[in-house]
């Protein structure tokens, strides 16, 4: 006889689940191809998450006592539909625990928080060579938007256009 498969709790992360996030950043960051770039700390995140002004939520997967996923999200705002909406910054399912319905679950979590709050769009970007992310979230609905790429400054060139001169100066 197989053993039926644990159920996952998906609870608000508290301060003392800080370093379980930060080793699934580290080994989200691994998957993209990405880990020089991942600098955050655990004081970085206790800061941004539990600080005086969170600038970002973060729910945790739980089988058992093990931390098996995450999901980092924060408000953002549609002018055209004068709402905010809620942004899945990280989403991430530890290897071993795949394939059991766990993204799917942290997904529709956070839809019906988005719907609880009242806001008009959830969205969320994904690297366009993970074809398996792609499937998977067309799967559940999701429309890819072709037109519109990312557009980001960071480092230097951040601190070059805030120091800039104004234009004609």
């Amino acid at each position: 006889m197989t053993e039926p498969e644990p159920a996952l709790r998906i609870a608000p992360a508290t301060p003392e689940d800080v370093a379980a996030i930060l080793a699934m950043i580290e080994a989200l960051a691994e998957y993209e191809q990405l880990r020089p770039l991942c600098v955050a700390t655990e004081a970085d995140l206790r800061a941004a998450l539990f600080g005086s002004r969170p600038a970002a939520e973060v729910v945790v997967g739980w089988e058992d006592q093990t931390a098996v996923g995450f999901a980092l999200f924060f408000h953002n705002f549609s002018t055209f539909l004068g709402r905010k909406g809620l942004y899945l910054e990280d989403l991430f399912v530890r290897p071993p625990y795949r394939r059991r319905g766990y993204g799917r679950a942290l997904l529709m979590h956070l839809a019906r928080i988005a719907v609880e709050r009242g806001c008009g769009r959830f969205e969320w970007a994904v690297l366009d060579w993970n074809a398996p992310a792609i499937a998977f979230y067309e799967s559940l609905g999701a429309a890819l938007l072709p037109d519109w790429r990312i557009v980001r400054v960071t480092g230097p060139a951040l601190s070059g256009l805030a120091n800039a001169p104004p234009e004609g100066s």
